[in-house]
């Protein structure tokens, strides 16, 4: 016979946490979004497809989804890089590095914005040697997809981190045992096994930098049709009082970036599949 007595828990039953999560969910992200969506709908469907078709909001849509596809993919290679150093490696100033990963959660994004316009500027630190090859940094979409790289850089390495720190070096001596070159073992062992949490950094980096706002605004330079993004397009919109446009044009981000994330997901459950399906054969 089942017996169908519950097993006890330090947290209160599923009936309380479930509401409870439902409605923390429902308050602070359901209803803000239904609220933009509403705004949105309440304009004429004329006025709708002019608004968020315009040269303007088509630029900055290329503009911040481009740039942010693009600093989430170089943060792939490189916070891979950096946290395989800091896991398989011992070095004097290991736990600063590690403690410097953090720096853009806790530094205001605005403070980044500046201290990266004062490093690529064209009489800045670095700006000063770039220009003159033609590199222009500041004020143009590399200085942007800098930013992003940036201040996406700590959630692709406190995400593969782990993963890493849980993968036995058994595996790797095992299949160098077997004859593997490293190469093969990289791609065929490594990679495999920790590609969902680089897929997981992967979506969290890309997400962070479509939403980025203060560390923009300064290096970009706000030039319309060039490097202007669409968060500051909205804020342009909503300082003109035209909080409708506003609204439309974050509804389309809400869409294009739910429409992303969404399709990241499925190829990263994929991912857990594939290799789940791998460990048991």
């Amino acid at each position: 016979m089942i017996s169908l007595r519950r097993e006890r828990s330090v947290i209160p039953g599923f009936g309380i946490t479930f509401g409870f999560t439902s409605f923390f969910l429902c308050a602070l992200v359901l209803l803000p979004l239904a609220a933009l969506v509403m705004k949105g709908a309440g304009m004429d469907w004329q006025r709708f497809v002019a608004v968020v078709t315009d040269p303007r909001a088509l630029a900055s849509y290329r503009l911040s989804f481009g740039a942010s596809l693009m600093a989430a993919a170089i943060n792939i290679v490189f916070g891979f890089i950096v946290a395989w150093t800091l896991v398989r490696y011992r070095f004097p100033g290991r736990r600063f590095i590690d403690a410097m990963i953090d720096m853009p959660f806790a530094l205001p994004t605005a403070v980044s914005g500046l201290a990266l316009t004062a490093v690529f500027a064209g009489n800045g630190w670095i700006g000063q040697y770039l220009e003159p090859l033609g590199i222009k940094v500041a004020y143009a979409p590399l200085g942007i997809t800098i930013a992003l790289t940036l201040i996406g850089m700590p959630f692709v390495v406190r995400t593969v981190q782990p993963a890493l720190e849980e993968l036995p070096k058994d595996v790797e001596e095992a299949a160098a045992t077997l004859g593997a070159g490293p190469a093969y073992t990289f791609f065929r062992v490594i990679l495999p096994a920790v590609m969902p949490a680089i897929l997981t950094g992967f979506t969290l980096a890309f997400a962070r930098a479509v939403g980025e706002y203060g560390s923009i605004t300064f290096i970009a330079g706000n030039i319309p049709m060039q490097t202007e993004i669409t968060p500051l397009l909205i804020v342009i919109r909503l300082d003109e009082y035209d909080y409708a446009a506003a609204a439309a044009i974050g509804c389309v981000m809400l869409a294009i970036s739910f429409a992303m994330l969404f399709a990241i997901n499925l190829l990263q459950a994929w991912g857990r599949r594939r290799i789940t399906g791998a460990g048991r054969r």
